[in-house]
């Protein structure tokens, strides 16, 4: 898989899978998405779901998707997996599909994500695609697994854990806005210090670690521990 993001939750199994597999709950920690929701089904076949996100505030970009779950396997993991699609132009994404593994520890659970995707536009598409969107993706899935992980552990609503994180990007942000500001300023009005103390505005801004209550994706592992591999279920997924 192109893309690994792995967290360690303090929370009993079920909780997580429940905080996951709900498409109402995953909206609400996970950055990606604006809205999904189940499409019907007949009994017995995987689900079938749309998912939708905002890009810009006059733009959404839709599109399908179809999963399925395991909850009881031998080794007491748990297995979801999916296969995705988006119709939409302007969507870089074309299609793609990934898995989340569930495995129990003597403390938790570790949850991780493996998934990959084909990126249209051709040769630009591909460019755009490693120098900006799959950074983004790897950023913004690990910043979601770390808002989740302090939903289910401290019962950190997603809504108060962002805000908690815009008002530290804000602290961050003043940092070094204030010092760098004051340096720039000529050197009649401002003493030598604010040179100096922009630097040390700009590396605690880097530096400092963050809130125990505010989301961070250098919280979450971005590279396998040892050599994983798709689980079978998802070979058994039609491509939406």
């Amino acid at each position: 898989m192109g893309l690994y993001i792995e967290t360690h939750v303090r929370a009993d199994l079920e909780t997580l899978w429940e905080h996951t597999r709900d498409p109402a709950r995953q909206q609400q920690w996970d950055l990606r998405f604006t809205e999904i929701a189940y499409l019907p089904h007949a009994e017995g076949e995987p689900e079938r779901f749309r998912y939708a996100t905002r890009v810009l505030p006059f733009l959404v970009v839709a599109g399908t998707g179809v999963s399925a779950g395991e909850r009881h396997r031998a080794g007491g993991d748990r297995v979801s997996a999916l296969r995705f699609a988006s119709p939409h132009p302007l969507s870089l994404l074309a299609e793609g599909s990934g898995y989340w593994r569930y495995v129990p520890t003597a403390d938790g659970v570790r949850f991780l994500t493996g998934y990959d995707y084909r990126p249209r536009w051709g040769r630009l598409g591909r460019a755009a695609d490693r120098l900006a969107f799959r950074p983004l993706m790897g950023w913004a899935t690990a910043w979601s697994f770390d808002r989740l992980r302090l939903w289910c552990e401290q019962g950190v609503t997603p809504a108060r854990s962002r805000d908690r994180w815009l008002l530290e990007l804000a602290a961050r942000l003043l940092l070094v806005a204030v010092p760098f500001t004051l340096a720039s300023l000529p050197l009649g009005l401002v003493s030598l210090g604010a040179v100096p103390l922009a630097v040390l505005g700009l590396a605690a801004a880097l530096l400092l670690p963050p809130s125990s209550r505010a989301p961070a994706a250098r919280r979450c592992l971005r590279t396998p521990p040892a050599p994983t591999r798709e689980p079978r279920l998802l070979a058994t997924l039609e491509q939406p």
